[in-house]
């Protein structure tokens, strides 16, 4: 069944990324499909899904995460900030 965790991280007011959205089967597709209706990237990585997914909506990422989760957003970065 497919999953779905979106993340939200506002450098000013945040200390680390939060869980902002998470689902499973009809719940993660509609997630997906705001995410690209919002034009917002997206990445798969079902193990950093499944323990994302452990922890509640507008919670911090435990500490645990945050390499994983940085490596997710530099990626994502990079993609979304390349010059045409």
């Amino acid at each position: 069944m497919k999953k779905a965790v979106a993340l939200s991280y506002d450098k000013i007011n945040d200390r680390a990324p939060k869980v902002i959205a998470k689902g499973k089967g009809d719940t993660a597709e509609n997630i997906i499909k705001i995410a690209q209706l919002y034009n917002l990237p997206i990445t798969q990585d079902e193990d950093l899904v499944e323990l994302l997914s452990k922890v509640e909506i507008d919670h911090e990422i435990p500490d645990k995460l945050y390499v994983a989760v940085a490596e997710v957003f530099k990626f994502l970065y990079t993609i979304t900030h390349k010059e045409p």
